[in-house]
């Protein structure tokens, strides 16, 4: 199993580092407000109080199912629009988009604009489809700022565009570079394919390759946001699946090199059948490794009923009885059987400050998560749905520690035996530091 392959990564709206953009920090009410929990009922016939409960048909929300297969998931593919809301998206214009039916639309504003996601990437493999009106004008963006001005310079605008007036038209990188061949963009689903990597992106238009093009100026683009953008007409997005590539794996399933156990630690920390398994109380793996921002992946599976774990990250170094910073929460637990209220935040949630809002993974399965931190907002992702965007305002603590306040530094991932019930699995523990 490959969660990613080699490359190199920045990581899914809030803020970007370079390109000249605005810190732009990502505010999100949707745990609480955009999924309403609703609860199942019973009703018992009133003709004989003997006859046992019959369920009503459910009209309990469902978390959204995945756009991704298995394998996919497995690989580290995440979808960046989960096919029922813009959670994790975020618009710099007031252009109309909405969604229904699985497609994000939009056809008007007082000026064009982008739908953009919630953290940056740098090198990673995206798949799109898209719909344009006839005579219409949209475009991917990769490696944008939140508001680009110019995209000769500061974003690479993909074009959708059959009639652009400097004839850069569909499959173009604006002020670039033109496609191989004239391909059209108008009254069809197409799929894009883009494979950005250093400073060279491919370009496939429905699995035919079209452009090519590597950047060989004295600044080429290392990371942005991703925009979809409407121009004029009628646009539609759907399927929006990115896989990171590049990256360091933390653990060479052999054995604990990389890692060490924090001092008092009553875990016991052991690599079985490929995984590090965790068990018994409370303690601590740390990596010797430390990252600031960055994307992590990893797979983790819970061997009993709701247990209770996480990874750490951005941790000051260990020491014993100390939460060593902020924690991405593993806990799969939900209360009156229902996964939009999970029991302790939730698996994806940053434990304390921002719940899960629901709970996709299962005990004593396999789950893929992903984690991307790129200063004070962090994005997570849970078997490719994304399920938490939070951004800390928090101010610095004299401490350092993220437990206790913001904190912009680099440090350790840790990962957690949480109690004398704990029986965890990890492996395929990979990161990479973000531009």
């Amino acid at each position: 199993m490959r969660l990613w392959t080699i490359g190199c990564f920045s990581c899914l709206v809030c803020l970007l580092a370079g390109c000249g953009n605005v810190e732009q920090p990502f505010k999100s009410d949707a745990a609480d407000k955009t999924f309403p929990v609703l609860k199942l009922e019973t009703e018992v016939s009133s003709a004989s109080s003997k006859k046992e409960a019959v369920p009503k048909a459910s009209t309990a929300k469902q978390p959204p199912k995945p756009l991704l297969s298995a394998e996919e998931i497995a690989d580290g593919w995440i979808q960046l629009f989960d096919g029922e809301s813009l959670f994790g998206w975020k618009a710099n214009s007031d252009v109309n988009w909405s969604v229904a039916d699985g497609v994000i639309t939009a056809d008007k504003g007082t000026k064009p604009g982008l739908l953009l996601t919630a953290v940056p990437f740098a090198d990673y493999e995206l798949r799109c489809d898209f719909w344009m009106a006839k005579g219409g004008n949209s475009g991917v963006f990769l490696r944008t700022p939140f508001v680009p001005t110019d995209p000769g310079v500061d974003c690479y605008e993909l074009n959708i565009c059959d009639t652009h007036p400097q004839g850069f038209n569909t499959a173009s990188i604006v002020k670039r570079q033109k496609p191989a061949k004239e391909v059209s963009g108008e009254e069809a689903w197409k799929t894009f394919v883009v494979r950005a990597e250093g400073p060279r992106v491919v370009v496939k238009l429905d699995g035919e390759e079209v452009l090519d093009f590597t950047d060989k100026t004295d600044k080429p683009l290392t990371s942005g946001f991703i925009g979809l953008q409407m121009n004029s007409g009628l646009v539609k997005f759907r399927n929006l699946f990115l896989r990171p590539l590049g990256g360091k794996d933390l653990f060479n399933g052999k054995d604990l090199s990389g890692w060490r156990e924090v001092a008092g630690s009553k875990s016991k920390f052991e690599v079985t059948d490929g995984a590090i398994h965790v068990s018994n109380g409370q303690g601590y793996l740390e990596s010797e490794a430390t990252f600031a921002n960055f994307v992590l992946q990893a797979q983790v599976k819970t061997n009993g009923d709701a247990l209770n774990s996480g990874i750490f990250f951005r941790g000051l170094p260990g020491k014993e009885g100390a939460y060593p910073g902020y924690e991405f929460q593993i806990q799969n637990g939900i209360k009156n059987g229902d996964r939009f209220q999970p029991a302790d935040f939730g698996t994806g949630a940053i434990f304390r400050r921002q719940a899960a809002r629901f709970v996709v993974s299962n005990d004593r399965e396999w789950t893929t998560l992903t984690l991307v931190a790129h200063g004070p907002t962090f994005a997570t992702w849970v078997n490719g749905i994304p399920i938490t965007v939070w951004t800390d305002e928090r101010k610095p603590h004299a401490t350092g520690n993220a437990r206790e306040g913001l904190r912009l530094e680099g440090g350790h991932f840790s990962l957690q035996g949480h109690d004398p019930t704990t029986n965890l699995d990890f492996k395929n523990i990979r990161a990479v530091e973000l531009p």
